[in-house]
């Protein structure tokens, strides 16, 4: 397994630097897949679409990851994404390690295994994500695996935007943060309420 722990930590800015090479730090009036809304979005299918960059930086969060003694990489069995936007993440990570990488649909609204996946029971499971906001999508994944019978060690992702305030139970690594301030629908400032939003994320498709 390449775990990959003789690599300097990346800085947030350079791996925000990334997304801006990659045209995937965006600006104007977007909605979230939280419901939320926010002059930011971080498109991190552009940064996976390039296959060296998404090794650079899958391969930066894999050391971070080494060196927390709460999640021990030689003992976990799945790596764990909710789609759509963790799946690329998690099976690069997957690619990387030689840990087996499964995602999670939306059935009616919940998350579920499917496809032939399964989650042995007490496997260790890292969930992956690309990029928390609320955590949302984190948590009820966490719930499906322990559903499951799975044991959740931790909780990863490209970038954390939630300022600290998502909580999951069990370690959380982020690669980066970047906190960009978000606003509920009936909250808007004014330079956001002049520009029409669009609505990039993936957590309505079916």
């Amino acid at each position: 397994m390449n775990q990959s722990n003789d690599l300097p930590p990346m800085t947030d800015e350079e791996v925000l630097d990334e997304f801006r090479a990659a045209d995937a730090l965006l600006e104007g009036h977007f909605v979230l897949s939280s419901g939320l809304h926010s002059k930011h979005y971080l498109q991190c299918a552009r940064i996976m679409m390039d296959p060296r960059r998404s090794e650079k930086l899958c391969k930066a969060l894999i050391a971070k990851i080494h060196i927390e003694p709460d999640i021990q990489l030689d003992k976990l069995t799945r790596f764990v994404s909710p789609a759509m936007g963790g799946i690329l993440v998690g099976y690069e990570m997957g690619r990387q390690t030689g840990i087996s990488s499964v995602f999670l649909e939306r059935v009616e609204g919940n998350l579920k295994l499917r496809r032939g996946f399964d989650i042995p029971k007490g496997g260790n499971c890292l969930i992956v994500e690309d990029i928390i906001t609320t955590g949302k999508s984190a948590k009820e994944t966490i719930t499906a695996v322990e559903e499951l019978g799975g044991n959740v060690v931790g909780v990863a992702c490209l970038i954390d935007r939630s300022g600290g305030a998502a909580k999951f139970g069990v370690k959380f690594v982020p690669l980066a943060e970047f906190f960009v301030e978000t606003h509920r629908p009936d909250a808007l400032p004014p330079e956001l309420k002049a520009i029409e939003p669009v609505r990039p994320g993936s957590r309505g498709l079916a």
